[in-house]
């Protein structure tokens, strides 16, 4: 009888192609999977799946884990949410490469632009790297929980190689700049980056209040990184852009994926300010590139993605009042019992009616989050200042005030469905490792998976064959890892094994666990059962396992 390393019994398997569920076992040996089907012989691990759903482990390839992967094996919550696989450098921020007098530059921008903490990213990262093949050197020479793969963000190139004028909007860079911006990028591809990332939206800030390096990049310098990196033959490109000109700039997105020939992800949103449907617009030129033989696709949320407001993390509702900034520096509990006295919440109310006091009136609608958390709520259940006072008490001062920004323009769930199911779309935009205290959406994996197939209106909901193939397969596509998210024999042993009827997640909740006490949003989830990772169980019944069997992916993959 053949032994195998892992065996899963009798599980209700959802194999990441979109065919349908079947009842079989799987067997892994040395990583890999070898048999789907009738398993014969013994596992010196083996699961009983019976009334589990067995799926691929998620392939999430929107993380900003750039800073944390240099600290943390575990790179949490990651895995929390079934995900095995991460890709971070996006929106072109990250921390290679860079020269020794750079490191608070680098940090200053993912602070402002990411929302994590300066001084944890100080006192974390260990700036063992000057170039980028040496940053991927210093993150493959630890084991971690999970696969980790990064690209090469254009705001740390501008800035290795253009020094301050990198960050000015007047400069534009020189033909012989160019030129080794190029060089650098497509030696970051040749070492094993998946890809190039940039960003063109105002939204990008540095902590300092300047907008992102790369916001102005001309066609010039964009283009000739592209020319660069395609004359490697490797990699993918990621943007991110506020597209106000939409035909123009998606003309020099388009000619990127053009000069480079090679694929393309764009950040796909309903905006509040654009046209209500503008979303469609930009799919239908998604479409349109890839009928001219140019690959493209969006990348798009699994829910709105909005603001989480709350007394622990930066903005919430109560703070322009003069009252709430004295007594802002009390230990928790104590702020909370203050707050809750009759007369200090009638001042502080008072304080806010004042004209211009009310945060509310620029952020609305707002909602209580509530437990679990409802992303999806009608208009009706919008709350005012009064009633978010209480919910910003609830849970001894953990409560969350939820201000749904993108994909809630219409007040309903029809945008994120449609963007969803468009033939060239991918979920993403998690944003995994990033905006640690008003933005808590490394969940998108699991509320995919939870809402889609099990909450939403029955006439809306989605196949659950459908949605493993589109966060592991079609993802895992995306950025060239073909070796995974499919179980099949020869693919990589990345699996999840869910309890389909609990899966989900729970409430929201601040943890002071990133170097130097930072504190970041998270969201614990239940019903996985067990996440393995090339064969290795990493996480079993909500609990880390300790096992490290991931580590960087340099390059794309095939079987």
């Amino acid at each position: 009888m053949a032994e195998h390393d892992l065996v899963v019994r009798g599980g209700t398997v959802v194999d990441g192609t979109g065919t349908p569920r079947r009842v079989a076992d799987v067997a892994v040996s040395d990583g890999v999977v070898t048999e789907v089907g009738r398993v014969e012989g013994t596992g010196r691990t083996e699961f009983d799946a019976d009334g589990l759903v067995v799926a691929p482990g998620w392939v999430d390839i929107h993380t900003h884990y750039d800073g944390q992967a240099s600290w943390d094996p575990t790179l949490s919550p990651s895995p929390w949410h079934g995900v095995t696989t991460v890709v971070m450098g996006n929106c072109g921020v990250g921390f290679a490469p860079v020269k020794p007098d750079r490191h608070e530059w680098l940090v200053a921008l993912m602070e402002g632009v990411e929302d994590i903490p300066g001084t944890a990213l100080h006192e974390g990262i260990t700036w063992d790297w000057e170039t980028f093949p040496e940053y991927l050197d210093s993150l493959g020479a630890t084991p971690k929980a999970i696969d980790v793969g990064a690209q090469v963000p254009h705001a740390a190139l501008r800035g290795y190689v253009m020094g301050d004028r990198g960050a000015d909007h007047a400069e534009v860079p020189t033909p012989e700049e160019i030129e080794r911006m190029g060089r650098l990028a497509a030696e970051g591809i040749e070492a094993g980056a998946l890809g190039f990332t940039t960003s063109r939206t105002v939204a990008h800030k540095s902590i300092d209040g300047r907008h992102t390096p790369s916001l102005t990049a001309t066609a010039d310098e964009l283009l000739g990184i592209a020319r660069a990196i395609g004359s490697t033959g490797k990699g993918v490109f990621g943007v991110v852009a506020d597209l106000d000109d939409l035909p123009a700039e998606f003309a020099l997105i388009r000619a990127m994926a053009e000069t480079a020939r090679r694929p393309l992800s764009i950040t796909t949103l309903q905006r509040p300010g654009h046209e209500v449907h503008a979303y469609r617009d930009l799919l239908d030129l998604v479409d349109a590139a890839n009928r001219d033989g140019v690959e493209m696709r969006s990348q798009v949320a699994a829910r709105p993605v909005g603001l989480l407001l709350s007394l622990q993390g930066t903005v919430h509702p109560l703070l322009m009042s003069a009252t709430y900034q004295q007594l802002k520096d009390l230990p928790l509990p104590k702020l909370v019992a203050e707050l809750r006295t009759p007369e200090v919440k009638a001042r502080i109310l008072d304080e806010l009616a004042a004209p211009g006091a009310n945060l509310l009136e620029r952020m609305t609608p707002a909602f209580a989050l509530g437990t679990p958390p409802r992303y999806f709520q009608e208009p009706s259940e919008a709350i005012d200042l009064a009633r978010a006072y209480d919910v910003l008490l609830e849970g001894d001062g953990t409560g969350i005030v939820y201000v749904p920004v993108m994909n809630y323009v219409e007040g309903d769930s029809a945008a994120v469905r449609e963007m969803l199911l468009h033939p060239r779309a991918v979920p993403g935009l998690g944003d995994a490792g990033a905006h640690c205290t008003m933005i808590c959406d490394a969940s998108f994996s699991t509320y995919l998976l939870q809402y889609w197939t099990r909450e939403a209106p029955e006439d809306q909901r989605l196949d659950v064959e459908w949605v493993v193939k589109q966060q592991a397969a079609a993802t895992a596509a995306t950025v060239g890892l073909r070796d995974r998210g499919v179980l099949a024999p020869g693919y990589r042993a990345d699996l999840n094994l869910i309890d389909l009827d609990r899966v989900g997640i729970t409430t929201t909740e601040m943890l002071h666990d990133l170097p130097a006490g930072g504190k970041r949003l998270v969201q614990r989830t239940q019903g996985y059962e067990a996440t393995v990772v090339a064969g290795q169980v990493i996480r079993r019944d909500g609990v880390d396992t300790g096992a490290l069997p991931g580590g960087l992916v340099r390059g794309a993959r095939s079987l």
